[in-house]
């Protein structure tokens, strides 16, 4: 029997109050390397508010963060993008005008001198673009074509391969596969395969079953702001997910 892979986030007794609302109460969560990670439970249970802490959005009101086992503070996302964290919204906050390459760069674009001049380096971007592309599978036409011109499932997709593409060890993915068609939903789940293949760490939040079922390692439910039940997903079934996500054991 092979050691259990190491753990790359860890939340301990995290909480999080709005002046007299609670919204997460001592909450506990642990990722280990290369696995898929499922965070399920209603409207309004806390799930968002947990990722928005794990990705320094928010600062826990108590609790603390660790990141290879190491204690840290988060101030801001970048604080947690720079410890190699990455979280994917549910708007994917692409720019459709652009080429697929530059929204991969999006802010972090390889530049050149020209002179006393520092331009973008257009075409590293597109070398390093399609040779990321192709370590995720991840199939275009070209890294110029404009995202504009992409399906809902090829959005996501670059959406993902930008949260990846500066060695991230980490991955949060707000509702991965909303509002796909079914052809496309099982691409992103796929891409997600190929990510834990590579030693990526994926936490998804979904309300859809099939997903978890198909990707996750463990589930976790969150249930009025407080951790309501984990399993494997070997040892659960999705009766006794739903159930969880609506408060029953």
């Amino acid at each position: 029997m092979s050691a259990p892979k190491k753990i790359v986030l860890e939340a301990k007794n995290i909480s999080k109050y709005f002046g007299t609302i609670t919204a997460l109460e001592n909450v506990n969560l642990a990722v280990r390397e290369g696995e898929c990670l499922g965070v399920v439970g209603d409207n309004g249970a806390g799930k968002t508010t947990l990722m928005k802490v794990l990705s320094g959005l928010y600062k826990p009101s108590n609790g603390s963060l660790f990141f290879d086992g190491n204690k840290e503070i988060l101030n801001s996302p970048k604080d947690s993008q720079n410890l190699g964290l990455e979280m994917v919204y549910q708007d994917l906050a692409l720019a459709g005008n652009l080429p697929i390459g530059e929204n991969i760069f999006l802010g972090r674009e390889p530049t050149k001198n020209f002179g006393f001049l520092r331009l973008l380096d257009y075409k590293k971007i597109k070398l390093l673009s399609e040779t990321h592309l192709d370590k995720l599978k991840i199939h275009v036409k070209s890294a110029n074509q404009k995202v504009e011109e992409l399906s809902g499932g090829q959005r996501q997709a670059i959406a993902i391969a930008r949260a990846t593409a500066f060695n991230s060890k980490i991955v949060i993915m707000d509702e991965p596969t909303a509002a796909l068609a079914i052809k496309e939903v099982g691409k992103v789940l796929d891409l997600i395969n190929n990510l834990k293949k590579i030693g990526v760490s994926v936490i998804i939040i979904s309300h859809r079953m099939d997903d978890i079922f198909a990707v996750c390692d463990r589930v976790m439910a969150i249930f009025q702001g407080t951790n309501f039940a984990e399993a494997e997903l070997s040892e659960t079934s999705r009766d006794e997910v739903i159930g969880w996500i609506m408060g029953k054991k």
